[in-house]
């Protein structure tokens, strides 16, 4: 029960803990490290004496506690190099992480760190990955397409960058926020998928990620009041989150869009995701956020399934795919010419994907054509593609689901 509880917490907070410990040390390492003894020392001493009424703050309280012992500890030893090292006070830290607009949030400064122009764009992921969202090495290999030791140098290197180049730990001045907007909008997305739809083997969603990301993605947008990617992000995430809830059935079983229960949207959330994205779009400076928060805004505005605007959305994929072509916006724009226009068109567009891109390695891919080849009647060619996604679809939830439809098929044979 403790180790549960303590696991749920660690989840949960780990940013806002980790984002506090590094406001004091300036240090990524040491706050993972004290960070990893504080949860060591929970699981010793909550058996005993109990949970914590505030296990955030008995986890952050221990931490820091044993941040000062770890410091004291190398400013003695003559192995390590410990002119600039010290711990600032909390109160302290506070003030002096305050930007030009007033944002002292730790979080943000620490997304802002992790997405630093001196790191590689593929660093920056990694890094948040294993920061905010607190994923294993071996789950952000997996993301990455290659090996755990690969990772683990790629998250050692960029840390040893923002030490070694002094990268400080703050949101930056103003005049310099749009050149580092688009890492800060991307981190923070990620974060959100990951409570979205998680790589975790034990569970699908994960609300507070997806909520810390909007509380996230809030701040940006008071930093930011102009910035039309800004708002449509916010509104994106807004847009998804409100039918989060219908996203799992009452066995823990993964429901699709079709066959949500729309009475559990949540629809303040959708009314102000719509109005987040009006603003943005009044601006006049389309994104690929502001265009994919109008493809979730057509299908959140659609009474039933069988009345979503499919011609408009596959217009907006279209758009979405000029201004970013990658292989997921295509495979998604693959599917929305086929609900638009005809299942043989977009299962052509997946055959001419499947010689030029990597998608065909990737169980989504699979899962796509295969619905498509389900919806046509075609049921051998169904099938095949259904096992070709359960052999390598990673998420239980996931493949829960599509097993299901693949021995629907079976009997429609």
């Amino acid at each position: 029960m403790v180790t549960q509880i303590l696991e749920q917490v660690f989840r949960g907070e780990r940013a806002r803990v980790l984002a506090t410990l590094v406001a004091q040390c300036r240090d990524l390492d040491l706050a993972e490290e004290a960070l990893q003894d504080a949860c060591v020392r929970a699981l010793e001493h909550w058996p005993s004496t109990g949970v914590p009424d505030n296990p955030a703050a008995w986890l952050t309280a221990v931490a820091r506690r044993r941040l000062i012992d770890i410091i004291r500890r190398r400013q003695r030893s003559p192995v390590f190099n410990s002119a600039d090292l010290e711990m600032t006070s909390p109160d302290h830290a506070d003030e002096s992480m305050a930007d030009e607009a007033g944002i002292s949030d730790h979080r943000l400064q620490l997304i802002f760190t992790c997405c630093h122009p001196a790191l590689s764009a593929e660093a920056q992921v990694a890094l948040a990955l294993r920061i905010l969202c607190g994923l294993t090495t071996r789950e952000i290999a997996r993301a990455f397409l290659e090996s755990e030791t690969a990772t683990a140098q790629r998250i050692v290197r960029a840390k040893r960058k923002i030490q070694g180049a002094g990268i400080p730990f703050e949101i930056p001045p103003v005049a310099e926020l749009p050149e580092r907007i688009s890492g800060v909008l991307a981190t923070i997305y990620l974060v959100f998928n990951e409570g979205y739809s998680s790589t975790e083997v034990d569970s699908w969603l994960r609300p507070g990620l997806s909520g810390e990301a909007i509380r996230l993605g809030r701040l940006v947008t008071d930093v930011l009041p102009a910035d039309p990617e800004a708002e449509g992000l916010l509104a994106l995430m807004l847009l998804h989150d409100a039918r989060r809830e219908s996203r799992i059935g009452s066995n823990g079983e993964f429901v699709p869009l079709e066959e949500q229960d729309r009475s559990k949207w949540f629809r303040p959330q959708i009314d102000e995701g719509l109005t987040r994205l009006h603003a943005a779009f009044t601006r006049q400076r389309p994104g690929p956020y502001q265009l994919q928060a109008a493809i979730a805004a057509l299908h959140a505005s659609a009474p039933t399934a069988a009345e979503t605007d499919w011609p408009q959305i596959a217009t907006l994929y279209r758009s979405l795919l000029e201004i970013s072509p990658t292989p997921i916006v295509e495979l998604n724009a693959a599917v929305a010419l086929a609900m638009a226009v005809s299942i043989d068109d977009g299962l052509k567009w997946l055959d001419r994907i499947a010689q030029v891109s990597p998608l065909p390695n990737y169980h989504l891919f699979f899962a796509a054509r295969a619905d498509l080849l389900r919806r046509a009647g075609r049921w051998d060619e169904a099938l095949t593609a259904y096992d070709q996604a359960v052999a390598v679809v990673k998420q239980p939830v996931e493949r829960q689901y599509l097993e299901r439809r693949r021995n629907e098929v079976r009997r429609a044979q």
